[in-house]
C-alpha cells in the first residue's frame, strides 16, 4: 500500500489498516485522526506534522520514522517499535506508550504530559526540554520498569511524574524539574542532577550512589532509607527534608543546607560536612565515624546517642546542641 491509497481509502471513511506495509511512505501533514495502523510497517516513513490523534499504532514498526511535530495525543502506541525515531516537538499528551521501544529516539521538546510510559525503553533517548508532567513511569514489578539508562533529560519538566522503580542510572537530568515527582526505589546511581529541582520529591529507598546533586534543591524531599553513598551533595538545599536511615557514606555535603532536617539513624561515616548548616537538625543515633564537621553549624541540633568519637569537629558551632550523652552544650 502506498501513501495515496491509504489517504484515499481513509477519506471514504475506512480507518482500519492493520498490518499495512507503508515503509518509507510520505504522509507529512496528513490527517489520520483515529486511524488503526496496529502492527503496520511504517519504518522510515515520513509523518512530520501528521495528525494521529487517538490513532492505534500498537506493535507498529516505526523504526527511524520521522514524526517531528506530529500530534499523537491519546494515541495507542503499546509495544510500538520507535527505536531511533524522530519525535522532536511531537505531541504525545496522554499517549499510551507502555512497553514501547524508544531507544535512542529523539524526543527533544516533546509533550508527554500524562503519558503512560510504564515498562517503556527510553535508554539513550534525547528528552532534553521534554514536558513529562504527571507521566507514569511506575515500576509494575521487579522485572518490568521504565528504562531511562543513559537518556538525556536535561531541563526536562517531570513535575509530579511517577518514576517509582525507574532506571535512571547515569541519566543527564541537569536543571530538570522533578518537583513532587515520585522516585520511590528508583535507580539514580551516577545520574547528573546538577541544579535540578527535587522540591517535595519522594525518594524513599532510592539509589543515589555516586550521583551528582550539586546545587540541587531537595527542600521538603522524602529520602527515607535512600542510599546516597559517595554522592556529590555540595551546596544542596535539604531544608525540611525527611531523611531517617539514609546512607550518606563518603558523601560530599560541604556547605549543604540541612536546617531542621531529620537525619535520625543516618549513616554519615566519612562524609564531608565542612561548613554545612545543621542548625536544629534531628541527628539522634546518627553515625559520624570519621566524618568531617569542621566549621559546621550544629546550633541547637539534637545529637542524642550520635556517634561522634572519631568525627572532626574543629571550629564547629555546638551552642545549644544536645550532645550524645544528653547534656546541652553551653
Amino acid at each position: 500500500m502506498n501513501a495515496s491509497e491509504l489517504l484515499s481509502r481513509y477519506a471514504t471513511g475506512e480507518t482500519k489498516f492493520v498490518g499495512a506495509n507503508l515503509s518509507g511512505a510520505d504522509l507529512s501533514g496528513s490527517d489520520l485522526i483515529g486511524v488503526d495502523l496496529s502492527q503496520a510497517d511504517l519504518h522510515n516513513a515520513i509523518l512530520v506534522f501528521a495528525y494521529l490523534n487517538r490513532a492505534t499504532l500498537s506493535k507498529a514498526n516505526l523504526l527511524s520514522t520521522r514524526l517531528s511535530g506530529a500530534n499523537l495525543s491519546q494515541a495507542d502506541l503499546i509495544g510500538a517499535k520507535l527505536r531511533d525515531a524522530d519525535l522532536h516537538g511531537a505531541m504525545l499528551q496522554s499517549a499510551d506508550l507502555r512497553s514501547a521501544d524508544l531507544t535512542l529516539a529523539n524526543l527533544l521538546d516533546a509533550n508527554l504530559i500524562d503519558a503512560d510510559l510504564r515498562n517503556t525503553n527510553l535508554s539513550g533517548a534525547n528528552l532534553t526540554g521534554a514536558c513529562l508532567w504527571g507521566a507514569n513511569m511506575r515500576e509494575e514489578n521487579r522485572r518490568y520498569s521504565t528504562n531511562l539508562r543513559g537518556a538525556n533529560l536535561r531541563k526536562a519538566d517531570l513535575r509530579g511524574a511517577n518514576l517509582t522503580g525507574a532506571n535512571l542510572s547515569r541519566v543527564d537530568l541537569r536543571g530538570a524539574n522533578l518537583s513532587e515527582a515520585t522516585l520511590r526505589g528508583a535507580d539514580l546511581s551516577e545520574a547528573d542532577l546538577d541544579e535540578a529541582s527535587l522540591k517535595g520529591a519522594f525518594l524513599t529507598e532510592a539509589k543515589l550512589v555516586g550521583a551528582n546533586l550539586r546545587r540541587a534543591n531537595l527542600a521538603n524531599a522524602k529520602l527515607e532509607r535512600a542510599d546516597a553513598t559517595e554522592a556529590d551533595l555540595a551546596g544542596v538545599n535539604f531544608q525540611g527534608a525527611v531523611m531517617p536511615d539514609i546512607k550518606l557514606i563518603k558523601a560530599d555535603l560541604r556547605q549543604a543546607m540541612l536546617i531542621a532536617v531529620r537525619l535520625t539513624r543516618a549513616d554519615l561515616s566519612r562524609a564531608n560536612l565542612q561548613g554545612a548548616n545543621l542548625r536544629e537538625a534531628e541527628l539522634v543515633d546518627a553515625y559520624f565515624a570519621r566524618a568531617n564537621l569542621t566549621n559546621a553549624d550544629l546550633t541547637n541540633a539534637n545529637l542524642v546517642r550520635a556517634e561522634l568519637s572519631s568525627a572532626n569537629l574543629m571550629g564547629a558551632d555546638l551552642r545549644g546542641a544536645t550532645l550524645p550523652d544528653g547534656r546541652v552544650y553551653d
